[in-house]
């Protein structure tokens, strides 16, 4: 372990790389999205009256370390609110664009928002930002391996994400990209020695850590392909549309996640009106043995709920039967 172990994180990050469509050394492996996405927010050269935007939808622990560096640097976090159904891209990237000025120095967004399963106009975002010299960090914790894409493709300049959510590698480990171009601007988070300033890899160093997590990458991906890309996805897709499609107009039912096939795939966000979501999580689970996640807060008030490609269509029609019964009441 002690002799290998380097080269074979890097040989799990190479086959990572291939699969996000990026070169080698744009690309290492962390523990999860959080390490990810914190390392940039917390490494970059922050001066007072700095500003950053975001939105209330993304996940807590990057928005915690927005209020670190703010308080650390004097930068100012300006917060916005992604609509659950927007009219279209535009009404999203203009809401983006609304909050730069000469001052922003990153745009933080997700690609797909965790509360809801929103996936946003990445690329449209992106070019905007770029056109105002802000560059742009992607939250991609549920979009790896959950639908096609590559992170090149995406124009952004920083992406994080997860892989035991949707690619089936053990907890414990993650991705980081940052565009090449950008790594030098990059503080680690732990000291490296002496590296070039455009090595990705002095970004990597943070001690012992589990090798056999890392190892299991390369299992993880040759299960991802052997089952396909292109038809996981259409499964996840078809698998939520079986559901949302059948409870969307329903009396006292409130879905917040876009019906627009495109701007969704495996997760969706449901309410009840008349039921506080962790009310209904557990109505759902005591009643009707269907664990869920509630969510109640930045607009979103409901329950996720997350199929895999081994749930079934009769699964999920106990799903509408509970939700067609609730929400009567």
């Amino acid at each position: 372990m002690r002799t290998t172990q380097m080269n074979d994180k890097r040989a799990m990050a190479e086959k990572l790389a291939k699969l996000a469509g990026c070169s080698k050394e744009e690309l290492v492996i962390t523990r999860n999205t959080t390490e990810s996405l914190d390392m940039v927010i917390s490494g970059m050269h922050w001066q007072a009256g700095d500003e950053a935007v975001m939105a209330e939808q993304d996940y807590g622990a990057m928005l915690d370390m927005f209020k670190q560096v703010a308080a650390r640097y004097g930068v100012v976090n300006k917060i916005l609110s992604v609509p659950n159904h927007p009219k279209s891209d535009e009404e999203i990237v203009n809401m983006y664009a609304g909050a730069i000025t000469t001052k922003t120095k990153l745009l933080m967004i997700s690609h797909i928002i965790n509360i809801t399963g929103h996936i946003l106009p990445v690329k449209k975002i992106c070019d905007m930002a770029h056109s105002k010299g802000v560059k742009v960090l992607v939250d991609g914790a549920h979009a790896f391996a959950q639908f096609q894409y590559s992170i090149p493709d995406l124009h952004c300049d920083y992406y994080g994400t997860s892989l035991h959510k949707w690619l089936s590698v053990p907890l414990g480990a993650g991705v980081l990209y940052i565009k090449k171009e950008n790594v030098k601007d990059i503080w680690p988070i732990f000291g490296m020695g002496e590296t070039k300033e455009d090595d990705i890899y002095r970004l990597n160093h943070t001690g012992t850590h589990p090798v056999h997590t890392d190892l299991a990458i390369a299992n993880a991906i040759d299960y991802y392909l052997k089952i396909g890309a292109e038809r996981k996805e259409a499964r996840l897709r078809y698998l939520q549309h079986y559901w949302t499609d059948k409870v969307r107009n329903l009396p006292g039912v409130i879905v917040n996640t876009p019906a627009a096939i495109e701007r969704s795939c495996g997760i969706a966000n449901v309410g009840i009106k008349s039921i506080k979501p962790d009310e209904l999580a557990d109505t759902l689970l005591r009643k009707y043995k269907i664990y869920t996640v509630a969510i109640d807060y930045a607009n979103v008030h409901g329950c996720r709920i997350t199929p895999n490609i081994y749930t079934t269509p009769a699964e999920l029609d106990q799903l509408v039967k509970a939700l067609t019964e609730l929400g009567k009441q």
